[in-house]
């Protein structure tokens, strides 16, 4: 039922047999266009990209597709500057324009948190 896969940090892990080691291990190229993507258009502070494409495989438009690529579904959180002064919407609209090729080539869903530095900074004094 279960097959072990290792991690770069060398801690042995069970994952589901027919699962994508990809989805916990080394990011596959979708991911990565997103990451070189946004990095250079947001010049982001913080960059959270978690593909979690093994979870909706079982959906109907995945089942259809043959299970997708194993890069359809991802949550991406994100820190920038670039942000201040933006509204969710137009914050999420300058993410996925970022991310149009991505969306047009099969990537099926984002969730997005997109912030700025002060709205994540929650320390003691961050605003003095």
């Amino acid at each position: 039922m279960f097959r072990k896969t290792r991690f770069a940090d060398h801690v042995l892990r069970q994952v589901p047999r027919g699962m994508s080691t990809r989805a916990i291990g080394s990011p596959g190229p979708v991911e990565t266009a997103m990451r070189e993507k946004l990095t250079t258009l947001l010049q982001p502070l913080q960059l959270t990209i978690t593909n979690e494409s093994h979870l909706h495989r079982h959906h109907a438009a995945m089942k259809t597709q043959g299970g997708g690529n194993g890069e359809t579904h991802f949550t991406v959180q994100i820190v920038s500057d670039v942000f201040n002064g933006k509204n969710t919407v137009q914050r999420h609209r300058m993410v996925y324009a970022a991310l149009s090729d991505e969306m047009a080539q099969g990537l099926h869903a984002l969730s997005l948190r997109a912030k700025t530095p002060q709205e994540v900074d929650c320390t003691p004094g961050a605003d003095s």
